[in-house]
């Protein structure tokens, strides 16, 4: 990869119009649509890590963030069936599938008593029975449990299921939940937001403009959270720059989203099987352009257990600057979808020595990336 800007530039073989969109992000500058969707379309694996790089630095100087987390999905059971879903099967099917209680989900926390995880992230189908009622039972026992906590929990796509059928506006479901006890949201269900392409993989959960006004609610009520975009399907480069131009928008607005994790679609056992999935080149190219155009975003995670470790490590070239977390084996959202981590569970260890390996700092974040502890120094018996 090239490492100084001032080289690219000056590249014969590097258009015009990528050297000018080279010089607008050295300096600074925020690019437009047209620009990025020039970065997918001419831009090289190296040309994009520079500046993606670039931008990194600036931001993040040597960091790479990573916390200590563990996943809990309530059920696999959905009343919707997004095509490009492996996890969730349909409740006529739940012969297929779990629906944990709140009692089971305690159960599930009580194991890590005693251990120093931060975060539990809380998401899955949707069903009628793990309403309003159930989830503010849940959240309000794990702060009665365990307070110092940290609940990400809910997507979008759940909270306008519960709140409608508890006939509440979103302002009003927000915040009896964060009285409950919530204390971010994921990024999730935001797939793609161009309305056809949505409408064909994601048909009949909430709009697009629902999952924004959603997180805005959120942000204004003083609180924050992530965002996703699912990729490597039927959109277009364009459709991609679209969904980064609406979170880049209101991020301006509200300042609320801490991170961008892009998800890479996989096609096992799903109605999208005929798909291809998209190279591992792809993948470090749309890092390094979401790192790019979403100049106001923190940061950029390389979410180790959709990509596999080594994909996300490689990834902390080309604009990423957080690993996500130790996860425990706890998720089967991706590897129900064909993941390279079957099984995915990282030590402390072993994802601050991934990070290390690329001459990179590992700092344990809490949820909202306030620093735990430097690993800079570590060493492990």
């Amino acid at each position: 990869m090239i490492t100084h800007p001032e080289v690219i530039i000056a590249e014969s073989h590097v258009s015009s119009q990528l050297k000018q969109i080279a010089k607008k992000v050295f300096n600074g500058e925020r690019i437009t649509f047209d620009e990025g969707v020039t970065l997918y379309k001419e831009g090289s694996l190296s040309f994009l890590g520079t500046l993606a790089d670039f931008v990194r630095q600036k931001k993040s100087g040597d960091k790479v963030f990573f916390n200590r987390n563990f996943h809990v999905e309530p059920t696999n059971i959905c009343v919707y069936s997004c095509s490009f879903c492996s996890y969730s099967r349909l409740i006529k099917n739940r012969e297929q599938g779990w629906e944990l209680s709140v009692d089971q989900i305690l159960d599930i926390i009580k194991k890590y008593d005693g251990q120093p995880v931060t975060e539990v992230h809380i998401t899955g189908g949707v069903v009628p029975k793990q309403d309003l009622a159930f989830y503010t039972e849940l959240f309000k026992k794990i702060k009665a449990h365990r307070p110092e906590l940290h609940i990400k929990a809910l997507t979008p796509v759940e909270f306008h299921y519960i709140f409608k059928k508890a006939k509440l506006t979103y302002e009003e479901g927000l915040k009896h939940f964060k009285e409950a006890g919530l204390d971010s949201l994921p990024g999730g269900g935001a797939e793609i937001f161009d309305k056809d392409i949505r409408d064909k993989i994601a048909g009949g959960k909430c709009t697009t403009e629902e999952w924004l006004s959603i997180h805005e609610i959120w942000h204004k009520m003083g609180n924050q959270s992530n965002a996703t975009m699912l990729y490597g399907h039927i959109e277009t480069f364009e459709h991609r720059v679209d969904h980064m131009e609406r979170l880049r928008a209101l991020q301006d607005k509200t300042k609320g989203f801490n991170a961008f994790i892009p998800l890479k679609f996989r096609n096992k056992d799903n109605e999208m099987s005929n798909v291809p999935e998209v190279s591992v080149i792809e993948d470090l190219r749309n890092y390094a352009i979401a790192r790019i155009y979403l100049d106001n975003f923190p940061h950029i995670k390389a979410y180790w257990a959709m990509i596999g470790r080594s994909t996300a490590q490689m990834a902390l070239n080309f604009g990423a600057d957080d690993l996500d977390g130790t996860i425990d084996d706890t998720t089967k959202i991706y590897s129900m979808a064909g993941s390279e981590e079957q099984n995915p569970k990282l030590t402390t260890q072993e994802l601050v020595a991934l990070i290390k390996q690329v001459g990179r700092k590992p700092i344990e974040r809490d949820t909202l990336y306030g620093i735990v502890k430097d690993y800079s120094d570590a060493v492990f018996n």
